[in-house]
């Protein structure tokens, strides 16, 4: 009996160690909308966005232990993935397209360059299952992950209990992502009155006002709509965008606009990755042909930009680099969870 007693207080007092802390709000910049994440059952706490901090970082989310999710999106390039044009993934795998940048999901309702996901909770399960990617499953991952005492601890502190679940594993790395807001670049403090555009910014600023608000609006840069901005389709791709999750043949060659802050550190540009420099883009916005079928109406007004206007243009589009965000130790490898889970 007293063993029984003396068993008991002990789970309790454990139990008590393992207090959840309040929600977490995410921070909302002066002047921003409001945020679009909606989830009745993925109440953020600190805890779980410390564990998909973790999760994000875990070579152990593919088949071979040697990818994690930062392999393709690096927090020193704001989350995108430069090394290749196109993503590598397990063994080397090339895939389709550009590992898109990873920063104020909150604000977007669709993922990938195609709009294949529509919940953020579920976003990381497409590269997860992908055969080119991380080519696992979420059981195997379940199975991995519950035989290391450190998540089974994590979790507790977390939950209230140490079960670890595909559903959550998925909606801890959500949160995590959704702490992952850029608004912190010379663009955001010169609209606080805390600094000035140079005159050529400013210049510059007044083109980009002209020439691309449209599709990349302020103040986060995108739209995050579908818009066939003229590319010619790789021949070996054969990438049809947004028409592969549709089948509306309208919808072909449609893409998701990407968020024009931080372009400084998401090179190389576009869904495949095709240019390198901004000046690549500028020249193949000036250059496009206006006649192409289904070009989006935003692009059929010819671009007549000079030499000096694409400077202008592109001194203003540095100002948009957050280098706070991207130099942000919070979203780095968390070092006090055992190295051994990291590909050495």
């Amino acid at each position: 009996m007293m063993k029984t007693l003396l068993a008991l207080l002990l789970l309790i007092i454990v139990m008590l160690s393992f207090t959840i802390k309040g929600p977490f709000t995410i921070p909302v910049p002066e002047g921003w909308p409001k945020p679009l994440y909606r989830s009745k059952d993925n109440t953020l706490t600190e805890e779980r966005i410390e564990i998909g901090r973790i999760l994000f970082y875990d070579n152990r989310l593919s088949q071979n232990n040697m990818i994690s999710c930062a392999s393709c999106h690096s927090s020193y390039n704001a989350f995108a993935h430069t090394d290749h044009a196109l993503s590598h993934g397990i063994h080397d795998a090339i895939g389709n397209r550009n590992a898109p940048a990873l920063f104020n999901l909150a604000w977007q309702t669709s993922f990938m360059w195609d709009g294949a996901i529509h919940h953020l909770d579920a976003q990381a399960l497409s590269p997860i299952t992908h055969p080119k990617e991380m080519n696992e499953t979420l059981e195997h991952i379940v199975i991995k992950l519950r035989q290391d005492k450190n998540y089974r601890i994590k979790f507790m502190n977390a939950y209230g209990d140490s079960m670890i679940t595909g559903e959550r594993i998925l909606k801890c790395i959500a949160q995590f992502t959704l702490t992952l807001i850029s608004s912190d670049a010379k663009y955001d403090l010169v609209k606080k009155g805390m600094q000035q555009f140079t005159p050529q910014e400013q210049r510059g600023y007044r083109l980009y006002k002209t020439h691309c608000a449209s599709c990349h609006t302020e103040p986060l840069f995108s739209s995050y709509t579908f818009k066939n901005n003229g590319l010619q389709p790789d021949p070996i791709l054969n990438d049809l965008g947004h028409f592969r999750i549709t089948q509306n043949p309208a919808d072909s060659f449609l893409f998701k606009v990407p968020s024009l802050r931080n372009l400084e550190y998401t090179y190389p540009y576009m869904h495949d990755g095709r240019f390198k420099r901004i000046r690549d883009v500028l020249d193949h916005y000036t250059g496009l042909n206006r006649d192409l079928p289904h070009l989006s109406k935003e692009l059929k007004p010819p671009l007549n930009l000079s030499p000096d206007q694409k400077v202008e243009l592109i001194s203003f589009l540095l100002t948009l680099s957050d280098k706070k965000f991207v130099f942000n130790t919070d979203y780095t490898y968390p070092k006090e969870f055992p190295y051994s889970y990291m590909n050495k």
